[in-house]
């Protein structure tokens, strides 16, 4: 019987995943080409809409230099446009193969110490190699020519986890770059020499020839060299990253690019680079023995919402179970895979990848799980990922629609660099750690959270949280006293506001920029020592404990709420507040315990009339809201144990129960999700 050939695809055609998309790092060259056949085939059991590819394929497309073999992959992309799954096509820069830094060991990174890193692992590159970038852009534009009109190409995937192994490079070609940075920013020695405040302990330079990076040092090296370093660092490794971006743009204009951030990740700032990609996509490893691990998730997810402004956002690597790199690798227990993914859609992702599809023979991450476990199909591994591809492709109207939040917490990677320099009156002092005691709290109470730089606008929210913003600029310190004055409610932390850009103190006593807004003075820092706690008297009669950090607080109009009731600051204040224009500024002097923080987060919200997406939620229960041309999306997500109800304000319909009926209660085992509409 004559069969009509089926027509060629069309090349200008994308296969754009309908819904959210659902993968993982797809890496073939790992195994023999007789193994691809299955894969395609199981990717189609499991519901995969995306893959990532070609991550760590440069030595195999290019085992020689200027020497390609892409026929390999030309049947990768084939195989995987033949059964409609969309390719994120990463540059494969990600590690560079041996021959190039047996030809060019320069590219090879040092420590602060001169000790140089060899090849072995991965990322054994200095950022500020030129030659480094020009053979990776050489690569890039081999790529992007063959694979632009490809059906399969979706998305472009430049590098990958910037700043993992190699932030930063202590090399001669980073000091010569480190110089030039300098040079640019500072445009003479002098004012480089005023900003780093070296009249401090004979460090003028007389030339920026005689500037290094911060080397090893006998003692504390220069703080205001230090933050530049780390902001140049920063920059080295983007410049990497837009060598690539501007080879694609060239070539293939139409076709988005992204690169996968490593959770919030201190070397990287999030923020600047958002605005050079088309999507925001990151990594997200969940500790399994971590009870409140879906906190640190959470504010990772946000941060990714927020860093273009509510864009939905790509989850680009997870575990389908346990990782192979911590001291103890547990597993995910059942149904936990399944609540973290919907976390990550909850709080605005459209798209759920793992790493990675096929767990490896050999290898450093031979023990990463995989979506195709080493026990193949047949395991609890590849059952709950397929379930979950299946119930993410039965509900596409998600895609796109958005979330809206009241409330902003403020993060700035500059402040975090220079609050974590050494010779502090603390070194405990742990961004992360602070971040995450004000975040949680408004993540317990269903309190949608926005997370922005010190420069955004703030006039679209009713409440700013802003955790010990140690370096504060003039400007943004104005846009905060402006918010409160406009009424807008202000939270803030100690060791605030003590430094500018520089890390040079503002003068006119703690926290200058701060002090009318705040309406105190902080007279002088008392650190607690290690273990050692405080205790906090509210007014109205509470008793609670805090750690960590205290300070002598002098009121200038605020009003006390809570004070130290014992040690040498008994009877002074731990938390003010302060009514100014139209609004109020609250100040904690401490690190209060979780409780009294929830409690202190929760009276700032009722004064800024915030509230939750759904009130009376049961303890350990998320709730979010995503909106868009789909309709109104109502998540729960039960990160305890044990079956919980929860009440909701009229008939709604979850989405994820089969046949489900419109009801005004749902139940919800633990690790329990729905995904509510209304009736």
């Amino acid at each position: 019987m004559h069969k009509t050939p089926e027509p060629p695809i069309d090349s200008r055609r994308r296969l754009r995943p309908h819904g959210i998309a659902f993968g993982g790092d797809y890496n073939p060259e790992q195994w023999p080409e007789e193994v691809w056949a299955e894969d395609v085939a199981l990717m189609k059991e499991a519901g995969v809409s995306m893959v990532t590819a070609g991550i760590f394929s440069w030595a195999k497309v290019e085992p020689r230099p200027g020497e390609y073999d892409f026929a390999w992959f030309d049947r990768v992309m084939d195989n995987l446009a033949g059964v409609g799954v969309a390719v994120c096509l990463a540059t494969m820069t990600a590690s560079p193969p041996p021959w190039l830094s047996r030809l060019h060991p320069e590219i090879l990174p040092e420590t602060a110490d001169g000790r140089r890193m060899w090849p072995g692992g991965r990322q054994h590159y200095c950022p500020s190699s030129a030659v480094y970038r020009r053979y990776a852009a050489r690569l890039v534009e081999r790529l992007a020519t063959r694979y632009a009109d490809h059906p399969a190409l979706e998305m472009w995937h430049i590098g990958n986890e910037y700043g993992c192994h190699t932030p930063q490079c202590w090399c001669d070609e980073s000091a010569a770059d480190f110089r030039r940075w300098l040079s640019d920013r500072y445009g003479d020695v002098e004012a480089l020499n005023d900003a780093w405040s070296t009249a401090f302990w004979a460090q003028h330079y007389d030339s920026f020839d005689e500037v290094l990076p911060p080397r090893l040092a006998p003692t504390f090296p220069n703080p205001a060299q230090q933050l530049d370093f780390a902001r140049f660092s920063d920059d080295a490794l983007l410049r990497c990253y837009l060598t690539e971006k501007e080879v694609l743009r060239r070539i293939t204009p139409d076709v988005p690019v992204t690169t996968n951030f490593i959770g919030v990740h201190k070397p990287v700032d999030a923020f600047r680079w958002a605005a050079e990609e088309d999507v925001v996509s990151v990594d997200v490893y969940q500790d399994p023995h971590d009870e409140d691990t879906q906190a640190a998730a959470g504010f990772i997810f946000d941060v990714s919402r927020s860093a273009r402004s509510g864009q939905p956002w790509m989850l680009m690597e997870q575990a389908p179970s346990a990782v192979n790199w911590r001291e103890r690798n547990g597993p995910k227990q059942p149904g936990r895979m399944r609540l973290w993914s919907w976390q990550a859609v909850a709080q605005g992702a459209d798209a759920v990848l793992y790493f990675q599809w096929r767990q490896s023979r050999g290898g450093a991450e031979k023990y990463h799980s995989a979506m195709v476990p080493h026990g193949g199909t047949d395991t609890r591994i590849f059952r709950e990922v397929s379930e979950l591809g299946r119930e993410l492709a039965s509900v596409p109207q998600i895609a796109g629609s958005r979330s809206t939040a009241e409330v902003a917490l403020v993060l700035d990677w500059n402040s975090w660099w220079a609050l974590e320099l050494d010779s502090h009156p603390s070194t405990a002092l742990n961004q992360m750690d602070l971040v995450l005691a004000h975040y949680r709290p408004l993540l317990d109470a269903g309190i949608p959270c926005d997370v922005v730089p010190p420069d955004r606008d703030l006039s679209g929210y009713r409440m700013v949280v802003v955790p010990n913003l140690y370096l504060l600029k003039e400007r943004d310190a104005e846009r905060l006293t402006g918010f409160v004055r406009g009424g807008g409610r202000l939270l803030v932390s100690f060791f605030s506001g003590i430094v500018d850009g520089c890390d040079r103190v503002h003068l006119g006593g703690y926290p200058a920029p701060l002090r009318e807004v705040l309406g105190l003075r902080v007279e002088e820092f008392w650190p607690l020592a290690e273990a050692e706690t405080v205790e906090v008297r509210h007014l109205d009669g509470s008793v609670g404990r805090a750690d960590l950090w205290s300070e002598a607080v002098v009121p200038e109009g605020a009003a006390v709420v809570a004070e130290f009731g014992a040690g040498p600051l008994a009877g002074q204040p731990a938390v003010t507040r302060h009514s100014f224009g139209e609004g109020h500024a609250w100040y904690v002097a401490t690190r209060l315990a979780p409780q009294a923080m929830r409690a202190l987060i929760d009276d700032v919200c009722r004064t800024a009339d915030v509230g939750p997406v759904l009130p009376g939620l049961p303890e350990h229960v998320q709730a979010t809201v995503r909106e868009g041309d789909g309709g109104r999306f109502v998540f729960l997500l039960n990160h305890g144990r044990d079956e919980v109800e929860v009440g909701l304000p009229g008939p709604m319909t979850d989405l994820l129960a089969r046949g489900g009926a419109p009801a005004d209660r749902v139940t919800l085992p633990g690790a329990g999700v729905a995904v509510l509409t209304e009736a």
